[in-house]
């Protein structure tokens, strides 16, 4: 390789790479724009929206409440080990515990184990069904797939994710004052009284705002590298893999921003 070559090598390899990148941002807005098309058109799928809200919702309840428990117990403990004075201790663990559930810890780790158990298994399932030649068939019954099988999931990861949120943040919310109680000592009506006058109407907002969008991020990312998976099983193992690490990563991105916004 000549040196002019070797120079340029990196400059192509970073153009590749941005290149894709633009491309993938690309067809995945058209992607969601479709979505967006398909909306008003979405009374006829009922049934499915019904058992993907099923899946979304009941059946991550247990590992969503696992982990939104021991996460609020995790976070009485850091913070009373942060203050020196055991009074000044018991009056804002209970608030560091409570904001910190609703305005972050909440959603974010709620969306994240949404995203690696629904949005690998909605990848999976659509990609097996493309490489299968299931999605093509759809098209000979007169049956959209886009609306049948799109549609559903993204509706149901925007619809059951709040209510996920919800519910781990109250079980955050106990998990810190069990530990608070009974195990660092504090007072239990305080803990009670100072994270009920912690919470204003902004911080559940905000939680159920980034509740919303990422759902929409999770349903969006798992149906969309479904969708166009290829390349028989090994296709499909990447368009799972790439489901779960673009929806991590575009939700602690989205995350960032909206937090700045409602700042």
């Amino acid at each position: 390789m000549s040196f002019s070559g070797a120079l340029l090598s990196p400059a192509s390899s970073l153009g590749r790479v941005v290149m894709t990148f633009v491309q993938e941002c690309g067809a995945i807005s058209l992607f969601f724009m479709t979505f967006i098309r398909h909306t008003l058109g979405f009374s006829s799928m009922h049934g499915q929206f019904a058992k993907q809200a099923e899946f979304v919702g009941w059946q991550s309840l247990p590992i969503v409440l696992l982990t939104a428990f021991f996460t609020g117990g995790v976070l009485a403990l850091q913070s009373y080990a942060g203050f020196d004075n055991a009074v000044l201790a018991g009056g804002q663990v209970p608030k560091v515990v409570a904001l910190s559930m609703l305005r972050e810890l909440g959603p974010v780790l709620g969306a994240l184990m949404v995203a690696s158990r629904v949005g690998s298994a909605m990848a999976a399932e659509l990609g097996t069904m493309r490489v299968t030649e299931q999605i093509d068939a759809l098209y000979t019954l007169a049956v959209n797939p886009f609306k049948y099988l799109v549609m559903p999931r993204i509706l149901a990861c925007m619809t059951m994710l709040p209510l996920l949120v919800i519910l781990a943040n109250l079980v955050g919310i106990v998990g810190g004052y069990l530990v608070s109680v009974h195990i660092l000592g504090l007072s239990g009506h305080m803990y009670t009284q100072n994270a009920y006058a912690a919470i204003g109407n902004e911080d559940v907002i905000l939680g159920l705002v980034k509740a919303v969008i990422f759902g929409a991020i999770i349903g969006l990312m798992a149906t969309f590298h479904g969708y166009k998976a290829g390349n028989g099983a090994a296709g499909v193992g990447m368009a799972t893999t790439r489901a779960v690490v673009y929806a991590a990563v575009a939700i602690l991105i989205s995350d960032y921003f909206i937090t700045a916004w409602f700042v």
